[in-house]
């Protein structure tokens, strides 16, 4: 690599952390919103810190954890209820998604009722592995002769049933010489022990119960949106990552203090950087080519980051030495893997001779920092040698290209319907608003198209493929660009030429415009003739349409409902493909349009027709389907 290259890359990159850090001193002294506040840390006097996806009843807001979640305090300690039976919480690991809980009866009571079994049935809780049964016997008509393994409950025993406990089931019948036969009730109760059991046996049972056992939860990872600065919660049935800073107008001495502050800050990254500078010659090598050094210490900068990394070993046997290959783009080759537990991924391998590591850097600093419904989760990386790997939830739908070209259209409304097309839309047009918004940073990804949203096994929309992608600051509102980046048909004017206007996240909308805009022609942008006087450039096509009141009778749709699905989208399309930037909606307003009435919708101003020339676009796409 060239060293004025790599010299300025690793200036950038210092440049870039102070942003960060310039950021954060910001945002500690501007008003927090009032749901960032409402979701702060609780507890109930004793135990464990309450957080997402937990919330506590009467001191949190419900939109503060999930609905399964709720918990109440029990004697200054957290309580869980499940299927009617009440669990104190003892311990809560965050990290590991797994808690200690204990049957709340054996702390109320010297005799506790009746147990039963515990049922998870519709819930989003486990029982951890490695535990032992502690199995109870009640109303037994046969008196036992031997307690060496079993232990009596003296307070549930009268003088003709008796009740017991013990681990083993078959230990009881066979060291007892007693025949469970006799007993009428039997539940059994999940005991991590964490020790002999046999050093229990001396032990009252209700000490046994205490000990509790280890339960794991399924939920949204909050973590990434905690390292943003966020605060994790649940509302409108999706995961939501509430914001810290939410500036303040007319605040002269606040706005001082964030100056001078971040003054302070600035300078301290200069004296840390030219000292780095200093020391270079001490610096360990990581890796064995030099243009890969910039990219470790981008790694170490930035961690800990929410993600496994895996050495190449690792890579290769999940996709088994790179059988199945998915797909191809113009960073690299996507493989079908499969984790050690089963779950599928796609496994994109990045060629190291393109971008010198700009796309890794880009997907790994926006995705990483990202978590929500509606965008691609990344697992993991592999950085070793000139090897740069990502792996990615693997999408078994593919991608939304495939159902919406005008070869597949029918295929799409057959499977899909052109209700779940909405919806997809809707999908998309969420996650753009979560990168635009953003905590401390926003995300510009730069190539929204239909082939880079992919869909689960339920068609819900992961918007993918951040290579291209680029982080700013909430503050800033423009967006600098060396040079055009996009796929021809999607790049919204201005990232072509500042004529135009200012490039922001406004050049998503129009990239989202576009796509909506296909999804209703059913067939791809770029392949439309571009001559400004054809009535089959795209855009100008359905404008037309909406212009007449035509019914869009294509791609199959046979209803009146349908065609009011097709001309909400159009309008809405239309709209996000505005030529001045500042004339576009935001995502949020995209949101408001397509989720409100069809009779409240203007169609715009006729676009001004615009299509970049090819040879100055650039695509940076891959497959993870």
């Amino acid at each position: 690599m060239d060293p004025n290259k790599s010299f300025a890359f690793r200036k950038l990159l210092s440049i870039y952390n102070c942003i960060f850090l310039f950021t954060y001193l910001a945002t500690q002294t501007v008003s927090q919103h009032p749901k960032f506040k409402s979701c702060e840390l609780k507890n109930c006097g004793a135990g464990p810190n309450i957080s997402y996806p937990f919330w506590l009843s009467q001191e949190q807001e419900p939109f503060c954890g999930h609905p399964n979640f709720m918990l109440t305090c029990s004697d200054k300690r957290p309580a869980l209820t499940i299927s009617n039976d009440v669990y104190i919480i003892k311990d809560i690991s965050y990290a590991t998604n797994s808690m200690r809980v204990a049957n709340a009866a054996v702390y109320e009571e010297t005799c506790p009722p009746l147990l039963h079994n515990i049922s998870l049935d519709r819930t989003p809780l486990t029982i951890s592995p490695g535990y032992t049964n502690f199995s109870f016997f009640y109303n037994c008509t046969l008196k036992p002769e031997d307690y060496y393994t079993l232990y009596a409950i003296s307070c549930a025993t009268n003088s003709t049933h008796y009740s017991i406990a013990g681990f083993h089931l078959e230990e009881i019948e066979m060291r007892s010489n007693y025949s469970l036969n006799s007993c009428h009730d039997f539940a059994n109760a999940p005991i991590h022990t964490g020790e002999d059991i046999g050093s229990l046996l001396g032990e009252n049972y209700i000490e046994v119960l205490k000990m509790g056992f280890l339960m794991n939860w399924t939920a949204h990872n909050c973590s990434t949106c905690e390292s943003s600065g966020g605060r994790c919660g649940f509302e409108n049935n999706e995961f939501i990552c509430f914001c810290r800073d939410r500036p303040l107008t007319h605040q002269p001495p606040q706005l001082a203090g964030v100056v001078s502050g971040s003054a302070g800050i600035l300078f301290i990254c200069v004296i840390l950087y030219s000292r780095r500078k200093a020391s270079s010659t001490t610096t360990p090598i990581f890796l064995k080519k030099k243009h890969n050094q910039h990219l470790e210490v981008f790694i170490r900068n930035h961690g800990p980051l929410a993600l496994k990394r895996y050495n190449l070993s690792d890579v290769k046997k999940m996709t088994n030495f790179f059988k199945d290959k998915l797909g191809q783009g113009g960073y690299g080759i996507v493989y079908k893997g499969k984790l050690q537990d089963g779950h599928l991924v796609a496994v994109k391998v990045m060629q190291a001779s393109k971008g010198d590591g700009e796309e890794f850097i880009n997907e790994v600093a926006s995705i990483s920092r990202t978590s929500h419904v509606n965008i691609v989760t990344l697992l993991g990386f592999c950085l070793e040698g000139d090897k740069r790997v990502l792996i990615y939830d693997f999408m078994v739908n593919g991608s939304l290209e495939k159902f919406i070209n005008h070869e597949n259209a029918l295929q799409a409304n057959q499977q899909l319907g052109w209700n779940k097309l909405y919806q997809i839309l809707v999908g998309v047009a969420r996650g753009l608003e979560y990168l635009h918004r953003g905590c401390n940073t926003r995300i510009v990804h730069f190539d929204i198209k239909p082939h880079n949203i992919l869909l689960d096994a339920d068609f819900s929309p992961k918007i993918s493929d951040f290579g291209l992608a680029k982080p700013c600051t909430r503050k800033e509102s423009n967006v600098s660009l060396l040079e055009a980046r996009g796929t021809i048909g999607y790049i919204a004017p201005e990232v072509f030429s500042r004529n135009f206007g200012q490039v922001s996240h406004k050049s998503d909308v129009y990239s989202y415009g576009m796509m909506a805009l296909e999804i209703v022609g059913g067939r791809k942008n770029h392949e439309a003739e571009m001559s400004s006087s054809s009535e089959k450039y795209f855009p100008d096509w359905i404008y037309r349409h909406l212009e007449l009141d035509d019914e869009f009778e294509l791609n199959g749709v046979t209803n009146a409902e349908q065609s009011d699905i097709m001309r909400q989208i159009a309008i809405v399309g239309l709209w996000c493909i505005l030529t001045n930037p500042s004339d576009r909606p935001s995502m949020r307003k995209v949101i408001e349009m397509l989720e409100g009435p069809l009779g409240a919708l203007k169609i715009p101003p006729k676009p001004r027709l615009y299509s970049p020339p090819r040879l100055l676009s650039y695509s940076s796409t891959t497959s993870l389907t």
